[in-house]
């Protein structure tokens, strides 16, 4: 930088002073009269009236250093050298005491500002207290959980029950309960949310204690403070689990300052003095020209101001940055002066006027100060900015927050800084993603909703099924206009939003931007690397758990991901005419099993990757062109054998799933094992890749041992550009495409790792917030029922009863009044997570998993390579668009509804029961998938749309016999199939619960009977087939009834039995639960046999078939059994169902009785034409029920059977 004395020197950089072509413009230093006007212009004081030309010094390059040392003289005393500020103790720098001063689990940040509860009811509290004067700090809320905010002193102790607040001497503000606490507790404030400030202030000098939310003040919380001698106050937290909160008790400027009340440490004052002076030098550079041809300086707006080479104009910066860099890597000075005079340039101007500042404003920082001044500058510069956004409120306009985010993708546009962002702060450092994060407002008053949407409404009745399931209720004029008027709102809040997303989208464009190769690697590929691991840690969870992203960021982050990977998908598809658009993206299956795409300990299809890599070495050698050294194999043996030898864990199986990277490498020699391959951090799975050499060759001529080409692993840190998009000789991501592969891109391989990165997103923890955002809507629809009932009392409530009708009255205004709050939360919700955009998404998704499934399944054997998240995924997308986003917006409208759907029905008809799934957990969310997809009308004929040949092989393999499989779920599936053809088995809910309210009217078991004659004729046609298909069901089907009914008599003993001991006994609500199940499963079963006996009755009544009479005398026992257990008068089961059990709802006579009236009644109906009685086939029992059952149906015993006798002699 310039130094003092006669010359000037530059030590630190090497200028560019201008380009060539400026070179006649410009040939040096202006003339000295005007370097003289342009100093004394730029760096005359601010604090007095400029001095005359006639007296005022002449100013030079010479004497500069001398002038700008005296302009930033500084006359501040010191007050912390003077000694310790009056009415405050500790140090001067006020951090959470992490040393000494915390009961409980905690984790405290690395600046000792944050803090995130650990245990019970942790408490920590700061370094410093004060006991006189007037004092505040501010604390940041991230989390909405249980938290004590406030003071206490030195001498309370707490535990993991009582926290601040809870002892003397103590006091606190509790925002999730809305109370303040000091031993006891009384309503206080109002309810925080997750992006909220509280301002906690202390008078030491009146004895009061109060808080602000948002820079509200919520009134005085406590008086009369205890003061005096050895009183000191120290600011404290006590939190719940996994709550968090940060501190700011003035280390940067608080955000809600409080006249007359001091931040606990003090602000950097001479620091902040030196920057707003020098601060004005450099605005005066932007707002002056020099005009060297007429000798004069020109005023300009900044807003126009360009870099051109001028070396008086950087000579002069240079000066200025020389005192102005080492300030601008302070937290206080970046957030107080650097982020307000760059928030002002964004206000000026046109947008791309602001950005083209701010370019020019970051290539001077990069120019002038050393790089890592400028990378500490940019650190703090982006975690203000995040932290303005973050805890910025929610105003009508959402302005606050549209302004932060133009700032940060202005700052983003500048390629160095995005690069060093990208590559050390945005992942690594900050939360980025909450800059695609738009946080609900709780106080919809405070966030402008009433003005913006004045009307509410809200629907009569909420059904998420489709238009079938829908009931059409007349609207009367007042509700029409009430519902339109509202609607308009929504879509008013719906654009104001769009914008902030716009925004959000533009700021993911430029972090996925693969053209900016100047100087290094291109964004999107530094993107890809932070992107993996921040997939990685939230996949495994071995890391900081209250690291995790949390899932409301989580999907907003997916969604303005996906806005993004399709804008570039459809940009290179413009550009590349053989590419796919982005409506046909899927992943094609190589991706799975060639290792370059990290899937950390994620389950596969067929297991354990390591095993899959065994097994099926073969098959990747003939259709993906893949060859495993036998060598490197036995070495990777050897490993497992080693490993074989420790305790096995949970955890350890779980990270055994880890695969390899990938990078293609010249030569033929065998690579060496590296040393760090050997740790055993990298789990067995990685152990066995890192040794794996693998040989690669083309699909269309063999090559030679020359040409032969080694991989290695590498880790996602390593990889470069062309490891992922491949080259002439290499394919990348793409390596070892299958022969059902095409051979074109589908477009660039960079993307298809981003959309991947999407469905594992989406896996993770969005379809659990996007179920659990539901929530808001199922409070309107409570709240609508329990006003509507109230209306409905006022009605019949007679004129008389005034005291009822001011309750009813007092309740139909409380119920209006939440109402009124819910419907505008719940246009927010709907605006920004179940618009008819996120739905599109969301579908979009489905259909790339269904796509990817179809295409891994043409593999054969290779299909096992699949991680298990792509089924899941496909699974509960479908089940969001169909019960998560209606009945504003239905599945039925969207493009190719039916096609998806039929599509979705045959991969879970194919793959519920695939040899190729191993995973417990996947196949029963297949079996799960299907059971209710056979629920519905539209999906079951989806079903019945697949083709012929996989509706046959669905239904052969639910007739597959029940001995080792979960079988409770096929047969659930088969009884959809059947209800609605059943004897008396017509109903939606049991009869004897028809006055009860369901807990969810929209759960598959209460939806209407929809059977499926096609698939009841596909079962037919199975039976009959083969001597032993039939037997073996049945024999099975019969097994586990009688298992189940036996079950369930044992159980309902156990309960009647504790029902009847004199001491009070509470049944365990498990028993119960697992009691109901085994009666649920004796009536499915025979339900089964029911419809087994109707569509085949041959089965049992052909005596032709050598198992028929065995099948019938074993059917006949189980029945008998039933029957003695259930219709005899005051026995076990009748005193068990008047017992009317929380938990046994179910148990009732009606459901088994029927069931088994229904086989009764189909056995005689097919029995033989002549007279003899079937049971005289089997047990030549005089005392047939079967015959009971057909004669007492007449008039009376005695006489059918003289009649029947008669009949057989005739």
């Amino acid at each position: 930088m310039a130094s003092k004395g006669a010359g000037v020197s530059f030590s630190r950089k090497s200028y560019r002073l201008t380009s060539d072509a400026e070179k006649s413009k410009v040939t040096g230093i202006v003339q000295e009269k005007l370097l003289n006007d342009y100093l004394h212009r730029i760096f005359s004081s601010r604090d007095h009236t400029p001095t005359t030309a006639t007296n005022r010094k002449s100013l030079n390059f010479q004497n500069l250093p001398e002038h700008l040392d005296q302009l930033l003289h500084v006359d501040i005393e010191d007050e912390e050298s003077q000694g310790q500020i009056e009415g405050r103790l500790g140090p001067s720098t006020v951090v959470l005491d992490h040393t000494g001063g915390f009961e409980g689990l905690l984790l405290v940040n690395d600046d000792l500002l944050g803090v995130i509860g650990h245990s019970n009811f942790g408490t920590i509290r700061s370094t410093t207290c004060v006991y006189k004067g007037k004092w505040v700090y501010e604390v940041l809320i991230s989390s909405q959980g249980l938290m004590q905010i406030g003071w206490c002193t030195i001498n309370c102790r707490f535990n993991q029950e009582e926290g601040v607040g809870d002892t003397h001497n103590s006091y606190a503000y509790d925002g999730n309960r809305v109370r303040k606490w000091n031993v006891t507790t009384t309503n206080y404030g109002k309810a925080w949310a997750a992006g909220d400030i509280v301002s906690c202030l202390i008078d030491l000098d009146d004895g009061t204690l109060s808080f602000c939310l948002n820079g509200v003040s919520l009134g005085t919380a406590f008086e009369n403070l205890s003061r005096g001698l050895g009183m000191a106050y120290f600011p404290a937290i006590s939190l719940s689990f996994k709550e968090s909160v940060a501190f700011n008790f003035g280390s940067r400027p608080l955000r809600y300052p409080v006249t007359g009340y001091r931040p606990l440490q003090d602000p950097p004052r001479a620091d902040l003095v030196r920057a707003q002076k020098l601060l004005g030098c450099f605005q005066a550079v932007l707002g002056v020209e020099l005009d060297p041809v007429e000798g004069r300086l020109v005023e300009k707006e900044s807003s126009q101001w360009q870099l051109q080479g001028q070396p008086t104009v950087l000579l002069t910066l240079a000066h200025i940055f020389h005192h102005f860099a080492p300030l601008l890597r302070k937290v206080y000075v970046v957030e107080a002066v650097l982020m307000s005079f760059l928030l002002g340039i964004m206000e000026v101007g046109t947008p791309a006027q602001a950005q083209s500042v701010v370019r020019q404003v970051l290539d001077l920082l990069w120019l002038f100060m050393e790089d890592y001044e400028v990378q500490d500058c940019l650190k703090q510069l982006m975690m203000s900015l995040l932290r303005l956004y973050r805890f910025s409120p929610i105003v009508p306009d959402l302005g606050l927050q549209i302004h932060y985010l133009r700032l940060t993708i202005a700052i983003l546009r500048h390629e160095k800084s995005r690069k060093f962002l990208l590559s050390n702060v945005l992942f690594d450092v900050l939360q980025s993603v909450v800059f695609f994060y738009i946080k609900s407002p709780l106080r919809v008053e405070e966030a402008g909703l009433q003005e913006l949407i004045p009307t509410t409404w809200w629907p009569h009745r909420s059904s998420r099924e489709g238009r079938e399931s829908k009931e059409v209720k007349d609207e009367t004029a007042e509700e029409r206009l009430r519902r339109r008027a509202y609607e308009r709102g929504c879509q008013r809040l719906k654009k104001r939003i769009e914008v902030v997303e716009e925004l959000q989208v533009q700021i993911l464009k430029l972090l996925l931007n693969n053209k900016d190769e100047n100087g290094g690697e291109a964004s999107r590929y530094i993107f890809l690397t932070k992107f993996r691991k921040f997939l990685q840690e939230n996949a495994s969870g071995r890391g900081n758990m209250p690291m995790l992203c949390p899932p409301e960021y989580m999907v907003c982050f997916l969604h303005r991901l996906i806005s993004a990977l399709r804008y570039y998908w459809d940009e290179y598809k413009a550009s590349n005419p053989s590419a796919s658009f982005s409506e046909e993206a899927y992943i094609p299956p190589q991706v799975f099993y060639n290792g370059k795409v990290d899937y950390f300990d994620l389950q596969r299809l067929g297991g354990l990757l390591s095993h899959l890599r065994k097994t099926l070495k073969d098959d990747l050698a003939s259709k993906a062109n893949i060859l495993i050294d036998p060598l490197e194999l036995q070495a990777a043996t050897m490993d497992d054998l080693d490993e074989d030898e420790e305790p096995a864990s949970a955890a350890a199986a779980a990270a055994a799933q880890r695969p390899m990277q990938a990078l293609a490498m010249g030569g033929a020699l065998p690579l060496p094992r590296p040393g760090w391959l050997s740790s055993p951090t990298l789990g067995r799975a990685n152990r066995f890749l890192s040794t794996a050499a693998v040989s690669l060759m083309t699909p269309r001529r063999p090559l030679s041992t020359s040409e032969k080409v080694k991989v290695r692993t590498l880790s996602a840190e390593q990889r470069t550009r062309e490891d992922i998009e491949g080259s002439h000789w290499n394919e990348g991501l793409l390596l070892g495409r299958p022969p059902e592969e095409p051979e074109q891109p589908l477009t660039e391989n960079s993307l298809l790792e981003v959309l991947d990165g999407a469905v594992i997103m989406y896996n993770l923890s969005v379809h659990q917030q996007l179920g659990k955002m539901v929530g808001v809507s199922d409070d309107v629809n409570e709240y609508a029922m329990a006003l509507r009932d109230t209306e409905d009392k006022l009605r019949r409530c007679p004129k008389w009863r005034k005291d009822i009708l001011a309750e009813l009255t007092k309740s139909q205004k409380v119920f209006s009044e939440k109402l009124d709050h819910l419907s505008r939360r719940l246009a927010w919700v709907h605006a920004t997570v179940y618009s008819q955009e996120k739905m599109l998404d969301i579908y979009w998704l489905l259909r790339v998993c269904l796509r990817t499934i179809e295409h891994g399944d043409r593999t054969g054997s290779l299909f096992a390579f699949m991680p298990e998240f792509y089924l899941s995924v496909a699974i509960n997308s479908y089940s969001a668009l169909k019960n998560y986003f209606g009945p504003v917006h239905s599945m039925e409208e969207l493009p190719g509804y039916e096609e998806t759907l039929t599509r979705l029905a045959a991969i879970l008809a194919k793959h519920f029961a695939d040899t190729r799934i191993v995973g417990t957990d996947i196949r029963d969310s297949l079996m799960q998938a299907l059971a209710s997809y056979v629920c519905y009308p539209h999906s079951l004929r989806a079903v019945e749309r697949i083709p012929e040949e996989q509706r046959i092989a669905m239904v052969r393999s639910l007739l597959a016999p029940y001995e080792q499989r979960p079988w409770a779920q096929t047969n659930w599936i088969l009884v959809r199939l059947w209800r609605g053809c059943g004897f008396g088995y017509r109903y939606t809910r049991l009869p004897h619960l028809l006055k009860t309210k369901p807990e969810d009217a929209n759960l598959p078991s209460l939806q209407k009977p929809c059977p499926s004659t096609l698939l009841q004729q596909h079962m037919a046609d199975l039976l009959r087939q083969g001597p032993d298909v039939a037997p073996s069901f049945l024999n099975s089907v019969l097994n586990q009834l009688n298992w189940a009914f036996s079950e369930f008599i044992g159980m309902i003993q156990e309960i009647q039995q504790a029902a009847e001991r004199l001491e009070r006994n509470f049944v365990d609500s498990r028993q119960l639960k697992v009691c109901a199940t085994c009666f649920d499963l004796s009536v499915s079963l025979l339900r089964v046999l029911e419809m087994t006996i109707t569509l085949v009755p041959e089965i049992f009544l052909d005596w032709a078939r050598p198992t028929s009479e065995m099948l019938l005398q074993r059917l006949a026992q189980l029945l008998n059994q039933v029957l003695n257990r259930v219709t005899a008068e005051r026995n076990l089961f009748d005193r068990v169902v008047s017992l009317r059990l929380p938990g046994l709802e179910s148990v009732d006579h009606y459901p088994i009785l029927v069931a088994v009236t229904g086989i009764l009644v189909q056995l005689l109906v097919h029995g033989p034409a002549s007279g003899a009685c079937i049971n005289q086939h089997l047990m030549n029992n005089k005392d047939c029920f079967f015959c009971k059952a057909t004669i007492e149906s007449v008039e009376d015993w005695d006489k059918a059977a003289n009649a029947s006798a008669t009949s057989s002699t005739t």
